[in-house]
């Protein structure tokens, strides 16, 4: 069934060219995408003079000074508190790469109509015109007064890490980088379950990531917070280690806190006898590699469009096989996480989103299905109407617990 399109463009073009691509044919993609995917839309009404009054001057006057006396109550008289900034420069848009920030506003749009889908979170798509580190964190740091979060997405690795840690010491609402830590909260979620559904724990599990950019990172740490037995990250030169002199800052960093067992050589090498395989960088794993891992092994191979390990190969071997995409059981997506970590974390005004609060996102993610399991369901699916209430919730009492809410 085609999408339902409630805003259709203004120019009234609603004929066979409204659905046209570029090059003429038709295009539901194009059609769908026409004008685009979200409008603001007002929450009062605006009928005559009296209403006009009250919803600007003079009766906004009142609203402004009482602000500016008590700067908190912005949270109860504006929307900053419900709405979050989507930031963009476009350097590593879904599989596309560095396309440039007017072509990840489709992206952008999309990302903000899931918060608001699953989360009853507003968000507005900003794509900014620079990749200049610097000039990215002070952009942000002006535009913060009009937000209540701030989810950045699709910034290429390294910077990402700076950008993030940097927003975070400097603003007081939560700061994520859902490229990052959304993929790692519903990973980390699925690979419990997955556990759980072969009678093992976390801790008895050895996982291979392969990709040491943004998600592998944050994969590994959250892997570890959360008592994996051991992980090691693999690049495309091998696995991360110690005894490497090519590494980046955040790759030495890594290699610090993971690769226990002190593997070194290619990823295939680190794959024989693993548990897990976590893939979040493309390419392809042979299959011999594959064939060498332990009995009832997990494999999350989760690059997009193409696997790095297709199912069908995967399942010859594994016990559970999750990917990226949606025609196959247990996709890993990552819109199961940031509408209600963001909506918890606004529900309480949260001051940042905690390591804590993450774990707790993936604890709630899984018990969501966690009396309901199959090798075809270790996770739920988005439109699950469990989920957002049950990550919210989660998340929320994390931020009390952790002292970082503010009511």
């Amino acid at each position: 069934m085609a999408a339902e399109i409630v805003n259709p463009r203004s120019d009234g073009n609603s004929g066979a060219d409204a659905g046209s691509a570029p090059d003429g044919a038709f295009d539901p993609a194009f059609a769908l995408h026409r004008g685009g995917k979200m409008a603001i839309q007002a929450t009062v009404p605006v009928r005559n003079k009296d209403d006009l009054s009250l919803a600007y001057t003079p009766g906004v006057a009142k609203v402004c000074s009482a602000i500016a006396e008590q700067p908190e109550l912005v949270h109860d008289y504006t929307w900053k508190s419900q709405v979050v900034a989507v930031v963009t420069d476009g350097t590593a848009v879904l599989g596309l790469g560095d396309i440039g920030p007017e072509a990840s506003l489709p992206v952008m749009e999309g990302k903000a109509i899931l918060f608001k889908q699953f989360g009853g979170v507003d968000a507005v798509p900003i794509a900014l015109g620079t990749t200049d580190t610097d000039e990215i964190i002070e952009t942000v740091v002006r535009m913060a007064p009009s937000f209540g979060g701030v989810n950045l997405e699709d910034i290429s690795a390294p910077r990402c890490f700076e950008i993030e840690r940097r927003l975070q010491e400097r603003l007081d609402i939560p700061v994520f980088h859902d490229d990052q830590h959304g993929t790692a909260v519903v990973t980390l979620a699925a690979l419990r379950n997955a556990a759980k559904l072969t009678d093992r724990s976390l801790g008895q599990l050895r996982a291979v990531i392969s990709g040491a950019g943004a998600a592998g990172v944050a994969i590994a740490k959250i892997l570890i917070e959360a008592g994996i037995g051991d992980v090691a990250v693999c690049d495309r030169k091998g696995v991360v280690s110690t005894d490497r002199g090519d590494l980046t800052d955040v790759k030495r960093e890594v290699a610090g806190f993971t690769n226990k067992g002190r593997l070194t050589g290619s990823l295939e090498d680190a794959l024989d006898g693993a548990d897990v395989f976590i893939g979040v960088s493309g390419g392809t794993v042979p299959e011999e590699a594959v064939a060498k891992m332990a009995k009832d092994s997990l494999i999350f191979a989760m690059a997009n469009p193409t696997p790095e390990i297709h199912p069908d190969v995967a399942h010859k071997y594994a016990a559970v096989v999750a990917t990226g995409r949606s025609d196959f059981p247990n996709q890993i997506n990552n819109v199961l996480a940031f509408p209600g970590i963001f909506a918890g974390a606004m529900q309480v005004r949260a001051s940042q989103i905690t390591e804590g609060m993450k774990l707790a996102a993936a604890e709630a993610l899984a018990a969501v299905v966690a009396d309901e399991l199959s090798a075809d369901r270790v996770i739920p699916s988005p439109f699950d109407e469990r989920v957002a209430p049950a990550v919210t919730a989660a998340v929320a009492a994390a931020a009390r617990a952790e002292g970082v809410a503010r009511r």
